[in-house]
């Protein structure tokens, strides 16, 4: 490894934050030209994942940690599973077999899921985003997530700039960080976008709970100028029979719904946090797709989503979890089903999965065909509904092994409830356990000075 001045650290380290700059960031989409890197008096490393720099015994860039990745030797050890082979060719005869009919395969809208995991971002699945392509021109970002830039430039690479400047909206659910926290960023990004392509700055219309904006106000006070970014739209005017008396508010409703070519974009409360929406997209040409946000089984998202074609739902915890799963104010799988048919969806797409689940979750006995698994970079179309559940038999040979290990600990968990539930129900009938407690809970109480005297008599 070659050495390096000290100085060098900061530029790398400069370089690394670039993501976060709205300035810097020009260098993540291309390398620097000969005639900017001679305007730098230091010389500059690319930032990477897990890169070190060591100052001593002798200064030097480690790499030894670096992750790689071998497309053909995953390939070649994913043939070598059992039954994987035989699950892909099943799975490919299935779909020749049937084709979708020909008005279901226009290419918009497009899903992309960019974030399809719970709480904290992971190397198999970052946090809460899904971008929703609804013409060649035009698209809206269902939450925003830390990271969601990260995962829009990994996605579409040097196509970003202008996947950002078709960026239309963003819908925020509630804020929870993993939700809202990259909206910075993107605001950031689509400015720098913008000028890159030579295009006019417009702000960005933002539909979220009315909370987000002293988030923001912070930020732009505390930080960096921001409020110049968006044009906000609070999630409580687009609930149905909800009131807009701002003239304001109503023309960036109306604004949204031209520039989107939406006939509706209604929201619902839904049982999570406070001030927690779910939304319905309706375009002019019929469709819908309706996504859930965080939630329990909720039935105002039934109602908005009735005959939806395509519902997003979050299936945080499996089948089983039920008690944990109100605890936290979030679904499993076979509840998450159960919403999307009780509304009567064309197709529900499970997302949202807690990081326990970080590969894949564990099937409920409901998957059925109208039932996908979303996972990171993973694109939908309509057309593809009859696809997705196909896939489901190659991933359970893929992923056998980890399925394998989670059923375990299901088995051991209801195990440890079981004996539970079988020694509290022993120790409440046996009446030879019953006598000692309640000579326990007699020699316990305490005594009034009543009770003595008496016991003296």
């Amino acid at each position: 490894m070659r050495n390096v001045s000290p100085s060098t650290t900061f530029a790398a380290t400069r370089f690394k934050r670039s993501s976060t700059s709205s300035t810097r960031t020009s260098s993540l989409s291309s390398p620097l030209s000969p005639e900017e890197r001679l305007t730098l008096s230091v010389p500059v490393v690319r930032g990477e994942c897990l890169l070190k720099y060591q100052l001593r015994p002798r200064r030097e860039w480690q790499r030894d940690a670096l992750l790689t990745c071998n497309p053909e030797e995953f390939r070649a050890e994913a043939l070598e599973l059992p039954n994987f082979q035989e699950s892909v060719q099943e799975c490919r005869k299935s779909m020749q077999d049937s084709t979708a009919p020909a008005e279901k395969r226009n290419q918009y809208p497009e899903i992309v899921f960019l974030g399809t995991g719970s709480a904290i971002p992971m190397k198999i699945r970052n946090v809460s985003s899904t971008l929703v392509n609804i013409s060649p021109d035009k698209s809206l970002l269902l939450d925003c997530g830390e990271g969601t830039f990260g995962q829009l430039f990994h996605h579409f690479g040097e196509q970003v700039n202008q996947v950002l400047a078709n960026l239309a909206a963003v819908f925020v659910s509630h804020l929870h960080a993993d939700h809202h926290t990259g909206l910075l960023n993107i605001l950031l990004q689509r400015e720098r976008a913008l000028a890159a392509l030579g295009k006019p700055f417009h702000p960005l219309l933002v539909v979220a709970p009315t909370q987000l904006r002293p988030w923001l106000h912070q930020y732009h006070n505390h930080c960096q100028q921001i409020m110049h970014h968006i044009s906000m739209i609070p999630a409580k005017y687009l609930l149905q029979r909800a009131e807009v008396s701002d003239p304001s508010t109503e023309s960036l409703i109306q604004s949204l719904l031209k520039t989107c070519d939406l006939e509706k974009f209604q929201t619902c409360l839904v049982r999570h946090c406070k001030h927690a929406f779910g939304c319905a997209l309706v375009h002019t040409s019929g469709w819908k797709v309706v996504y859930s946000g965080d939630t329990m089984p909720c039935e105002a998202l039934v109602q908005i989503g009735k005959d939806a074609t395509l519902l997003i739902h979050e299936a945080t915890l499996e089948d089983g979890l039920e008690e944990e799963a109100m605890e936290k104010t979030h679904s499993t799988t076979s509840q998450a089903i159960g919403v999307g048919m009780r509304m009567n969806a064309q197709f529900i797409m499970l997302n949202h999965f807690s990081q326990r689940y970080a590969k894949i979750p564990i099937f409920s006995p409901d998957f059925n065909e109208k039932v996908g698994i979303a996972f990171d970079h993973m694109k939908v179309c309509f057309g593809d509904f009859q696809t997705v559940p196909k896939l489901i038999p190659p991933l359970k040979a893929l992923f056998a092994d980890d399925i394998g290990e989670m059923e375990e600990r299901k088995e051991k968990r209801e195990l440890r409830l079981i004996r539970a539930a079988l020694l509290s129900q022993e120790q409440a009938h046996s009446p030879k356990d019953r006598e000692p407690q309640q000579k326990r809970v007699q020699a316990e109480s305490p005594q009034s000075p009543q009770s003595k005297k008496v016991r003296a008599q």
